[in-house]
């Protein structure tokens, strides 16, 4: 049939809303991840640490067994910040792992295939695009993080009671607002080095080692110039010293609580402008 006889006519099909259009992402992706044993198992083991400090918050709150004994209850037997604030660091250093394998197979397929003049050919903006890549990681740190905090910190209030909740309220804040951030930090810097880095088992060994490089040269520069500010680049105790002041815990990290929160800021404007730099409808060979 020749062309000229054939009517075209627009696609007339159901439309995904512009607002929820970048979850269009993380749905095909995670079609993708979890076809994997190894990450499901391993998705599924972040949730037995949870599981075991649920079984120590009730045996703490039903200390029945030593006053029926006449034994004093174990002064380290109690649920305070130090608690949650392990149980932070327990399961951030999961969801750096978790980062680890997932965030090189994010972006870096994309521009290795040539594959972002496909996306953007489409009604889907470079925002869309960095927001549902990144929502990827957001949405399973998420659930190995600050949901299963929240949900140990509910399960302590209806053991304790009000009392506990009144003095120790300010824990569900730094939960959800410390996790949040670390989460934020891993996700932006696991795909900015994904779209720099073509390669995934590179990708996912700088995803590994920039913490530890940046420690060693925080290391370098307060050891050379007898100071502090080296620690505003280890992105670690960068977290640390932000979770330690929302959990309102002292701690000798060398960083103020301010000067962390900018470093924070300045790692994430970073990776962002890397990521602008790397995503564009086009390419340009030299």
């Amino acid at each position: 049939m020749a062309v000229y006889k054939r009517t075209y006519t627009t696609y007339a099909g159901p439309l995904t809303p512009p607002r929820t259009r970048f979850l269009v992402l993380p749905r095909y992706c995670y079609e993708r991840l979890f076809q994997s044993r190894f990450l499901t198992g391993f998705l599924v083991a972040c949730f037995f640490f949870p599981l075991g400090c649920a079984g120590y918050i009730y045996l703490v709150n039903n200390l029945s067994v030593f006053t029926s004994m006449g034994v004093p209850a174990p002064e380290f037997l109690k649920i305070d910040s130090s608690f949650f604030r392990f149980l932070m660091n327990f399961q951030g250093a999961m969801a750096y792992i978790l980062t680890a394998l997932i965030g090189p197979s994010l972006i870096a397929p994309d521009l290795a295939n040539n594959a972002l003049p496909t996306y953007f050919s489409r009604p889907f903006s470079r925002t869309e695009y960095v927001i549902g890549k990144v929502s990827v990681l957001f949405i399973l740190l998420s659930i190995i993080t600050w949901v299963p905090g929240v949900l140990l910190f509910i399960l302590q209030v209806s053991q304790a009671g009000g009392d506990w909740l009144s003095n120790n309220w300010f824990i569900l804040r730094a939960v959800v607002l410390g996790q949040v951030a670390w989460i934020l930090l891993l996700s932006l810097l696991s795909v900015a080095l994904s779209a720099w880095v073509k390669w995934k088992v590179v990708a996912g060994a700088l995803i590994l080692g920039v913490f530890g490089i940046g420690a060693g040269l925080a290391g370098i520069i307060n050891s050379i110039l007898r100071t502090d500010y080296g620690a505003m680049i280890d992105l670690s105790r960068i977290m640390y010293t932000i979770w330690s002041d929302q959990l309102n815990i002292e701690t000798s990290t060398g960083l103020e609580p301010f000067e962390a929160w900018l470093s924070f800021i300045a790692v994430c404007v970073i990776c962002l402008l890397m990521l602008e730099r790397k995503i564009r409808p086009k390419e340009i060979v030299r």
